[in-house]
């Protein structure tokens, strides 16, 4: 899904930056996500399904050469796992604590992180995050089937987290539309 900053007044919330942002920034991201969240549900999300979106994201991450992990799990369950060529061994950690984030708030792990910023903190700042066990930083999105719920998480790691929430978005959005026809 590719997002023209230029149709918005003001540049989208960067949650890399250091630097101090409007919060109406942030409250326009976090509504951005939102929406996906409501708009990819599938109908339906078994093993060959998880299968076949890795290897989208595959594709995606292959053309691009985007040096990034890959996983498709149901809690503990791994259905689907890659690591690419400039993967790292902390990309696996990353996708253990991104997805662990997702499946606790069955929400991205960006939004759970962009949602824990509003009133100026961060979700880190609370004493019961445990930071070694969950990341609030994106690339893990959960997938959810109508009438359902959350059935598993998809995430990527190795990129920006922006760009790693965006890829696993892309994705989904392909994958979504597959089945539709």
């Amino acid at each position: 899904m590719v997002h023209d900053e230029t149709l918005n007044s003001e540049p989208e919330f960067d949650p890399d930056s250091h630097d101090e942002q409007p919060q109406a920034a942030l409250q326009s991201l976090i509504a951005r996500l939102e929406i996906e969240v409501n708009d990819l549900r599938l109908n339906s999300f078994n093993q060959a399904d998880a299968l076949a979106l890795g290897l989208l994201l595959v594709d995606l991450a292959t053309r691009r050469n985007l040096p990034v992990a890959i996983d498709i799990r149901r809690n503990e369950h791994v259905l689907f796992h890659v690591s690419l060529p400039g993967a790292t061994p902390d990309n696996e950690l990353w996708v253990q604590r991104k997805s662990r984030t997702t499946e606790r708030y069955a929400e991205p792990s960006l939004l759970a992180g962009l949602k824990g910023r509003l009133g100026g903190g961060r979700l880190e700042d609370n004493g019961w995050f445990d930071q070694s066990r969950y990341a609030s930083h994106g690339g893990a999105f959960p997938i959810l089937v109508k009438g359902t719920g959350h059935v598993a998480t998809a995430t990527v790691s190795g990129l920006p987290q922006k760009a790693d929430h965006d890829l696993v978005v892309e994705a989904l959005t392909t994958f979504l539309n597959r089945s539709k026809n």
